[in-house]
């Protein structure tokens, strides 16, 4: 898996998980799932930064994004 395309998809899954855990936390259950997803995409985005010799900057993620969806949407 190429790096880009994990940083995107460890920064959606961990986006989407975040309305999971408010949700567990509301009606006083325990986040289990929205924490395995949290972790999933933690672990996404830390093989992508792993990877990048560089790094990625804050400013680069829009781009990143944008070359993601570019290569993979038709």
């Amino acid at each position: 898996m190429e790096p880009d395309l994990a940083l995107v998809l460890g920064l959606v899954i961990a986006a989407f998980s975040v309305p999971s855990i408010l949700s567990a936390l509301a009606d006083s259950r325990a986040p289990r799932a929205s924490a395995i997803t949290i972790l999933i995409g933690g672990g996404l985005v830390l093989y992508a930064l792993q990877q990048t010799p560089n790094g990625y900057a804050l400013q680069d993620i829009p781009d990143v994004f944008v070359r993601v969806v570019a290569r993979y949407m038709p």
